[in-house]
């Protein structure tokens, strides 16, 4: 085999060296681009260049390696990272909207309108002033649960009150006893031209005005203030700090005014809508539960607690002996003659009633409890003349003894508009009071028919 050698000016050298230099960047740029994660290999001080940096002594046809840069962005510094980004608190604008929505008038008729309630108060007047609380604006004289059963027929809610429209009943009992299935007869005593009217305040929401941004100004801010020839370069940089520094941030706004004439206020209309329940709440009761139970006095306790179990009166002291356990029973030594009132005489309330009564050894009455109440009033009238009369105690061996008595008190009517209607039937039999212990009352001297 034959080589063939080629042999070239001395000229040639330098140009072949240009040649292959040029080449060589022609195929670096067709060669795909190194991976990110390569990192390249950082030389030792004192290291010889590479063949890249010294084009002279590269042997042609060999491409020159070009140095790898790195893609990898250095980490961010503490400094440079974002601060986390934070949701303003709600405005005291938004919270009163978004908490609830205000009570509704349909809503009040749902809950009142049609239905009886009890006043818990026992307040007489038919002009009843509440306030957001549930208390009594003013006074009023107060009576038995027994004439404080109301039924509500209008309802009307607005911004500061709910008004409510309704009439009053009284209670007449129909004389059973404790253990007997209770009968109760409701008799009206307001009129529709002049109804009970109840007004109740409501606390009242306060939406604060949002405070507007103080306005920008409009000139343009300062250019950085550029170094005066002659000026220090501080006095430069401290003119550009006091133009970048930023303004001073404005005042808090003043919390807003809460102060109303007697209402109570408030930032939330939840709490508002709760205000308004637990006035209705305490103003009313929908039946006799425990919580009115709890108000009554003991007579009336001692009666509810005997409906309950179903059962006559049993004295809470085991020394009170009964009837039948006596050598010589108790007795009642005064007369008992209880006043009626003016609801009873206008809608022809009589009768009579049963009490049950500890005659003490000292001859006084110790625990009333009702055993056939009358209501309409009067069973308070009843005791209150029992605790006035005087009585002989019960004897045992001798000695007195604390017993069990049973009363009956009787009520009559006295009305001139009864005696009136009396007159009017001419002698004829006068109708009977409502009540299974009414009785007929006698005529009156002057209208009793004189002989021919």
């Amino acid at each position: 085999m034959r080589t063939c050698v080629v042999q070239f000016p001395r000229w040639c050298g330098p140009v072949a060296s240009l040649v292959a230099i040029g080449f060589a960047a022609v195929m670096f740029a067709q060669q795909p681009a190194p991976a990110p994660q390569q990192q390249p290999a950082t030389p030792a001080s004192g290291a010889q260049p590479s063949a890249a940096q010294q084009p002279s002594a590269q042997q042609p046809g060999t491409p020159a390696e070009a140095p790898v840069q790195s893609n990898t962005a250095p980490p961010p510094s503490p400094s440079s990272a974002p601060a986390q980004q934070t949701a303003p608190p709600a405005s005291p604008e938004t919270a009163s909207k978004a908490d609830a929505p205000p009570i509704t008038e349909d809503e009040m008729r749902q809950q009142l309108a049609g239905k009886t309630f009890y006043l818990r108060g026992g307040w007489l007047d038919n002009n009843l002033h509440f306030k957001d609380n549930g208390q009594l604006d003013g006074s009023s004289p107060k009576a038995s649960y027994t004439l404080s059963l109301v039924q509500i027929d209008r309802v009307h809610l607005d911004k500061h009150h709910l008004e409510l429209d309704g009439t009053r009943y009284g209670l007449h009992f129909l004389g059973a006893a404790p253990f007997e299935d209770q009968a109760v007869d409701r008799v009206r005593l307001t009129t529709k031209k002049k109804p009970l009217h109840i007004t109740i305040d409501r606390e009242e929401v306060i939406i604060p005005k949002k405070e507007k941004p103080p306005k920008q100004s409009k000139k343009k801010p300062a250019s950085p203030s550029k170094q005066v020839p002659g000026q220090p370069a501080s006095a430069a940089a401290g003119s550009q700090t006091a133009a970048a520094s930023p303004a001073p941030a404005p005042a808090a706004p003043p919390p807003p005014d809460l102060s109303r004439h007697g209402v109570t206020v408030t930032l939330s209309q939840a709490h508002a809508n709760k205000a308004l329940r637990d006035a209705l709440d305490g103003i009313f009761a929908s039946g006799i539960d425990k919580s009115i139970i709890a108000t009554l006095p003991a007579y009336w306790q001692l009666y509810y607690k005997d409906v309950e179990a179903k059962q006559d009166y049993r004295p809470g002291d085991p020394s009170v002996l009964r009837e039948s356990q006596v050598d010589k029973k108790a007795r009642l030594v005064s007369i008992i003659d209880p006043p009626s009132n003016e609801y009873a005489q206008k809608n022809g309330v009589a009768g009579m009633s049963m009490y049950n009564v500890v005659v003490e050894p000292n001859g006084k009455a110790g625990e009333i409890a009702i055993a056939r109440p009358i209501g309409f009033g009067l069973d308070e009238n009843a005791v209150d003349a029992i605790r006035k009369a005087k009585f002989d105690p019960a004897v045992k061996n001798g000695k007195p003894v604390p017993a069990v008595l049973d009363l009956v008190v009787e009520f009559r009517i006295y009305s001139k508009l009864t005696d009136r209607a009396a007159a009017k039937t001419n002698g004829a039999p006068q109708p009977v009071l409502p009540g299974p212990y009414s009785v007929n009352q006698p005529k009156p001297a002057d209208q009793q028919q004189q002989p021919q």
